[in-house]
């Protein structure tokens, strides 16, 4: 897995488990040189606290480090083969979580299992209508194999054939065409896809591989080489038609057969012995990987071998493959015990949350300040809310405002009267103002009503007879022009 490392502080066996695993142990479990058996010669230089390196050459010193370094690998390599023997166990005696493990699949949809972290949701993500696995491998390792018992495991009827046509010897030509497969059948939330094995040729394979991932795989496709032999490209324009729609690929399984691994081990052949690392640069192509997840690795055909070989070759495929020898790597036999089903399940569930995991973004997606989080938002929100509060009382006063002044203005009357004899400035302050006028002089021509309560009284006024004894009241007539 990426970014894992296995440590030397997993606890190992009890110490009477701990004498028969050093009987079984093998002394050279992953083809590197025989262990080295820490000496006292570096820790004998130890005086008053101090490291005498004054009286220890420098090959010395480098071999007594190495020494350290040769235990620390090999109790990490110990407690690594631990797990993967207690793992087998582990399946035994979990039996009792198989009809579990069974309806957490059942209930899989896809993005069912997206971690909601980085402040992303599910609805950020670019989710499939349906989930596809694509299995790859050298021809002969057991894929179209694997397809029938994981279907199997879902199959209520026994008796049901097999969906995928499984070849009896590895010189038969095996699968060219690219075949889906629902799981369970008849649903649609997740499908395995089942395609032509592994060439020898690393050129040929990549091609395969880019292909896939990069455009996608479809359903009747029929794979070809360009070393293909003329009766494969009468083949193709026989079958030119597959289905329309294109599954974009969610994850890998890279099936391996367990016979021929042990065989490219021990072998004294060169040529044989490269196999392996022909798999090794196919499985580590960037294009199968998702961010920092590697592909998942089925072991099949481990029923024909012993509990030993099985776990000397998980414990090579994880250090040529660069991953957990027990996280990763499912060893699926031809048997269909409950052990064997358990193990599937684990196997297609750990597929499906890192499908999940892996989801792409939508292209869409707007950008995000990272330091953006719930509580900023609804910080954001509420001062929002505030702001529009604010606002509205303000605009509520300037209209109070505004109706009130109309309401002073309309209140005050119309002072202007038409006379046929002069007009008075009633914006005059003073008598002064009017230099040649006197108070009584203006009382003669017209007879004013202060009393008027309306403008069309004062409008309506007509001038009367001049009277020489009527004097006006001025402080009785002020408010007419004055602001009070």
């Amino acid at each position: 897995m990426g970014g894992d490392t296995t440590t030397s502080n997993t606890p190992l066996i009890y110490s009477t488990e701990e004498s028969s695993f050093d009987q079984s142990f093998p002394e050279n479990p992953l083809g590197s040189p025989t262990f080295l058996s820490g000496g006292d010669s570096f820790g004998s230089k130890m005086e008053n606290g101090e490291v005498g390196l004054g009286s220890m050459d420098l090959e010395e010193f480098v071999r007594a480090s190495s020494n350290v370094m040769d235990e620390v690998n090999k109790k990490r390599i110990r407690n690594v083969y631990m797990d993967v023997l207690k793992s087998y166990d582990e399946v035994q005696f979990n039996k009792d979580h198989l009809e579990e493990a069974k309806s957490k699949i059942l209930r899989y949809t896809p993005g069912s299992w997206i971690e909601e972290v980085g402040c992303m949701k599910v609805s950020d993500y670019d989710i499939p209508k349906k989930m596809t696995l694509l299995l790859i491998g050298p021809r002969g390792s057991g894929k179209s194999s694997l397809v029938n018992k994981i279907s199997r495991v879902f199959d209520d009827d026994p008796f049901t054939p097999e969906r995928a046509q499984v070849s009896y010897s590895s010189n038969e030509e095996g699968t060219y065409f690219l075949q889906e497969y629902a799981i369970p059948r008849g649903s649609s939330y997740f499908c395995l896809y089942d395609t032509r094995g592994l060439s020898d040729d690393l050129s040929e394979n990549k091609k395969m591989v880019t292909r896939w991932m990069k455009k996608g795989v479809r359903h009747g496709k029929l794979v070809t080489r360009g070393s293909d032999d003329a009766h494969l490209k009468f083949k193709a324009r026989r079958n030119r038609y597959c289905a329309i729609e294109t599954n974009v690929v969610n994850f890998v399984i890279f099936v391996v057969n367990a016979v021929q691994i042990l065989q490219w081990m021990d072998s004294d052949d060169e040529t044989k012995r490269q196999q392996t690392q022909s798999i090794a640069t196919t499985f580590n192509n960037p294009l199968l990987s998702f961010k920092d997840e590697k592909p998942v690795v089925v072991l099949t055909h481990g029923d024909l071998l012993s509990l030993s070989d099985c776990m000397r070759i998980r414990m090579y495929l994880g250090q040529l493959l660069g991953i957990h020898p027990k996280k990763q790597i499912f060893d699926i036999p031809e048997s269909d015990d409950l052990g064997t089903r358990l193990t599937i399940l684990n196997m297609l569930r750990y597929c499906l949350e890192h499908a999940d995991k892996n989801l792409p973004f939508k292209k869409e997606l707007p950008y995000r300040n990272p330091v953006s989080s719930k509580g900023a938002l609804k910080r954001m929100l509420v001062s929002s809310l505030l702001l529009y509060a604010v606002l509205a009382i303000l605009f509520g006063m300037g209209m109070m405002f505004r109706n009130s002044l109309q309401a002073k203005v309309a209140s005050v009357p119309n002072l202007h009267v038409s006379q046929s004899h002069g007009d008075i400035d009633w914006n005059a302050t003073t008598v002064d103002s009017v230099p040649d006028l006197q108070p009584e002089e203006l009382q003669p021509h017209v007879n004013v009503d202060c009393h008027a309560s309306r403008v069309d009284s004062v409008c309506d006024l007509q001038p009367e007879t001049p009277q020489s004894d009527v004097n006006v009241d001025w402080g009785t007539i002020r408010h007419l022009w004055s602001d009070d």
